[in-house]
């Protein structure tokens, strides 16, 4: 795909100079609330991630386990939608110009919203890639048009159940990097196994030079350790959404303070 170099290629560039992985988080704009979630996505760069993946609130979102629906249902009761996920990314860039930013979410919202609009908005505001969980690569060509056109990044996820046809038809549109989706499922329900990633992504790796980063349950150093000797990053998500859950139990401060030493221990001892 011919898309202007933006941030993710940079990053990952100079991840691969230094040796190191990609630290990649993800987190649900306006959990718990607007004010905290705009401060946390704010301050995530300081501990360490590379690369931060934003939820876009959603009332029905089919591929997420629990926790994660959780943090889309909070979202949407302290009044979270796309529009005010682009401002809290907007309040970003003006901190933050070098840490890049991927909207991950369904595609009704986005339709609803107006692809056009939406894409336009993305390109103004710095967001560099989209995820639309829900949308396969038949119907690719709905949003093709608008990330080439804005300079966004189409990513796309790959299953353990994809197949050789299946993969060189997703790679078709993907740019930026590869999500491989290391368990079958929905989200933060089971553990990856290190032997069936690395069989899986050895065999994607065979067909593109485009990133992999690896995602879904992994919650534990050793777990991301492993998984970053055969990919090129780890996603971090539902393990940072049950610390943001247990936001009533502590101030704001604290909340924070267990995000830091969750994710500095995650970037000192896999880097």
């Amino acid at each position: 795909m011919n898309i202007m170099i933006n941030r993710i290629e940079k990053t990952f560039e100079k991840l691969k100079a230094d040796g190191d992985k990609a630290l990649v988080s993800f987190i649900t704009a306006g959990d718990p609330n607007m004010e905290k979630s705009e401060q946390i996505l704010c301050d995530l760069p300081k501990y360490g991630v590379d690369i931060i993946e934003v939820g876009i609130p959603f009332s029905d979102p089919m591929a997420d386990g629990p926790t994660i629906q959780k943090s889309s249902n909070r979202a949407i009761s302290a009044g979270s939608n796309l529009s005010k996920t682009l401002k809290i990314i907007n309040k970003f860039r003006r901190v933050n110009s070098k840490t890049p930013i991927v909207l991950m979410g369904y595609f009704n919202p986005i339709f609803q919203f107006g692809l056009e609009k939406f894409f336009n908005s993305c390109k103004k505001i710095g967001v560099d890639g989209i995820i639309v969980v829900d949308l396969p690569p038949e119907e690719n060509e709905l949003i093709n048009v608008y990330t080439k056109r804005y300079g966004v990044h189409n990513i796309r996820l790959i299953t353990p159940t994809t197949d050789k046809k299946r993969l060189r038809k997703i790679l078709k549109f993907t740019s930026g990097f590869l999500y491989y989706v290391s368990i079958t499922g929905i989200t933060g329900t089971k553990k990856p196994s290190v032997l069936e990633v690395k069989k899986a992504v050895s065999r994607i790796k065979a067909n593109t030079n485009l990133p992999v980063v690896v995602g879904f349950g992994i919650d534990n150093y050793k777990q991301a350790a492993a998984l970053n000797k055969i990919s090129d990053g780890c996603v971090i998500g539902s393990a940072i959404i049950k610390i943001i859950e247990s936001y009533k139990e502590y101030s704001k401060s604290k909340i924070s303070k267990k995000i830091e030493d969750f994710l500095i221990k995650f970037s000192k001892d896999n880097k």
